[in-house]
């Protein structure tokens, strides 16, 4: 979550997809460019601060008949109904004032929103809530509840952007000792922080439990208790379980686990205001064979 160690683990995946070294200004644009070597659609970009920083396409779209077409996300797509103009520009307004209450509230999980989300896919399916993939990077599916209003939105990208960002530090450091595939064996399955009491996955187990603590924060930072009440002992119940699982992860994913279950030991939220920007979490660097 540290906006740093993001920006960094961002562009050592670019310098390895396109051999380019964006600077920190360069880097939105690089991704981008990068990304698209890896997906059927090019990534947008905006370098305009004033306007959304993504795409947002709806059930007609190019994203939305890529995920029908491979069966990406069906519970989504499955039951989505057709949109109107109206709904859409409420759709377009919501996001937008998000992503300026996302800037007042925490401007480093904005920073980390705008860098990582390319392309927003928007539509009513009545499975509220949102996805994203490790084979679509840059993308998020929304679709929003019917009671939803700007913070829920926030919160949406918020969740959506911390899976991506996990995707990209898998990419570039590797978190698991196994295969994606190994880890759904019933001896490597995990508490979910989200879908309380269910045992999932260990690589999905752990974002679960990764993606609460921002949208904890984000709670805490506007002043009301509803996730923090919901996930405090899901979280607790879930990071034990993890941490048996210790020797599947690699000691970079070691690393984000530690700091994971040091979160839900405390609930500390002045520590996780100063981890999303203090330069002292960046820098990892690996160990090297000789």
């Amino acid at each position: 979550m540290n906006l740093g160690h993001t920006y960094e683990n961002t562009a050592r995946m670019v310098s390895a997809l396109i051999r380019e070294y964006p600077t920190a200004e360069e880097l939105p644009a690089a991704y981008r460019k990068a990304i698209s070597t890896l997906r059927p659609l090019p990534a947008h970009y905006n370098d305009d601060k004033n306007n959304n920083h993504a795409a947002i396409t709806f059930e007609d779209g190019g994203w939305a008949g890529h995920c029908l077409n491979h069966g990406i996300f069906d519970h989504i797509f499955g039951g989505a109904t057709p949109s109107d103009a109206a709904t859409r520009d409420g759709w377009r307004g919501n996001i937008t004032a998000a992503l300026r209450h996302l800037r007042d509230v925490s401007p480093g999980l904005h920073r980390m929103v705008r860098l990582l989300v390319t392309d927003i896919v928007v539509l009513n399916s009545g499975a509220d809530g949102g996805g994203s993939a490790s084979q679509m990077p840059g993308v998020v599916v929304m679709s929003p509840g019917r009671g939803w209003k700007v913070p829920q939105y926030a919160e949406c990208l918020t969740h959506e952007a911390m899976h991506l960002n996990l995707f990209v530090a898998d990419t570039v450091y590797g978190t698991f000792a196994l295969p994606s595939t190994d880890l759904e064996a019933d001896e490597h399955r995990a508490l979910s922080a989200v879908k309380i009491g269910r045992k999932r996955p260990l690589d999905k187990a752990f974002h679960a439990a990764a993606v609460t603590v921002p949208l904890m924060y984000l709670q805490h930072r506007r002043g009301t208790t509803e996730l923090i009440d919901l996930y405090t002992q899901s979280l607790r119940d879930a990071c034990a379980d993890l941490a048996s699982h210790r020797s599947v992860f690699t000691d970079y994913g070691a690393m984000l686990l530690d700091e994971l279950c040091g979160f839900a030991d405390d609930i500390d939220f002045a520590h996780v205001a100063r981890t999303i920007t203090d330069p002292a979490y960046a820098g990892y660097r690996p160990a090297v064979a000789a």
